[in-house]
């Protein structure tokens, strides 16, 4: 009994002390970051500013590829197969927590087959729209919203993202019509709008930022619980619409625990105590960096919230 029980000791001594090695060794050769939306919207810019500060932190290559398409579920999809070796990693985005109660099937288990490392940051979502638009306001938009029901649409950087749903909560809660223009990430929805195809855009407020500087769309309002900044809220004019929107990473859910950690603590640090920490801020982004057990804890939580939204505004993938 002795002996068996001094081998069973000494085997999880060697587990333990093999798993530490591996942990201490990663990465040894590039790491793959999707992002699933294309080059150029928000989600790509965090995506390249994570990037660049894990290649510096890491010394190894960490390589941005694109996987638009479906509301972000090509390229989440994409990252729930790969291998559980640590050196593929996924951007996430509120679509993450959105999709589970929007699209009957999805091709992976949000919870079961994805772990989460970290969020990396949060921020605010804006209502936007081309200058000559002819609402300034909530109350503008939605009174002109009334007059002419159905023919007002909007551009989002995809179904399921925060921006569709948070539109068409605003929709329900107002009794208005308008029409949702899903793009394949906020770069091209930007451009419509600025050209005058769609009105009104919805993205988040960092991405657009220098586009409002420089004139090319307005502000109607942001999507925060409370004004925080020069801008008017939504939740002003029509009390309880209120979104902000969440960047986090994850990796397949069969990912060794130490490596989980190591990639989750390094990321952390980089976000909440480094240059990016800065850069972030200077974005528009509030930096976050939560543990695994912090940033599942969101994503349940979130996935309940958004589902009563979903029900609520009947909002159906497009």
């Amino acid at each position: 009994m002795v002996s068996r029980s001094f081998r069973a000791l000494v085997v999880s001594i060697l587990l333990i002390v093999a798993g530490i090695g591996v942990s201490q060794s990663y990465p040894s050769r590039p790491v793959k970051l999707i992002v699933p939306f294309p080059p150029g919207g928000a989600t790509d810019i965090v995506g390249r500013m994570v990037a660049a500060k894990m290649q510096e932190v890491w010394g190894q290559p960490v390589v941005v590829e694109n996987k638009p398409g479906a509301g972000t579920v090509v390229g989440t999809d994409a990252v729930a197969k790969s291998a559980s070796d640590g050196y593929t990693l996924g951007m996430v985005v509120t679509a993450h927590v959105i999709n589970p109660s929007l699209r009957s099937s999805l091709p992976y288990d949000t919870l079961k087959d994805l772990a989460a490392v970290t969020q990396v940051s949060s921020q605010q979502l804006v209502i936007a729209a081309n200058p000559s638009f002819p609402a300034n306001t909530v109350g503008e938009l939605i009174e002109l919203a009334k007059r002419s029901p159905g023919t007002i649409s909007y551009a989002t950087p995809g179904s399921g993202t925060a921006m569709h749903l948070s539109m068409e909560l605003l929709k329900a809660s107002a009794g208005i019509d308008l029409v949702h223009v899903p793009y394949k990430g906020g770069a091209p929805a930007q451009q419509d709008v600025m050209g005058g195809r769609v009105p009104i855009l919805l993205d988040v407020l960092y991405a657009v930022t220098p586009l409002i500087d420089a004139g090319r769309i307005k502000v109607i309002a942001l999507l925060g619980p409370e004004r925080t900044t020069r801008y008017p809220v939504v939740a002003e004019t029509v009390p309880g619409v209120s979104a902000v929107s969440m960047v986090g990473i994850v990796a397949p859910s069969a990912i060794a625990k130490d490596i989980l950690t190591k990639i989750s603590g390094d990321l952390a640090q980089a976000v909440k105590h480094s240059d990016l920490t800065e850069r972030m801020k200077q974005a528009g982004m509030e930096p976050v960096g939560s543990t695994p057990a912090e940033f599942d804890a969101l994503i349940r939580a979130e996935i309940e919230k958004w589902a009563k939204v979903v029900k609520r505004s009947g909002a159906k993938v497009d």
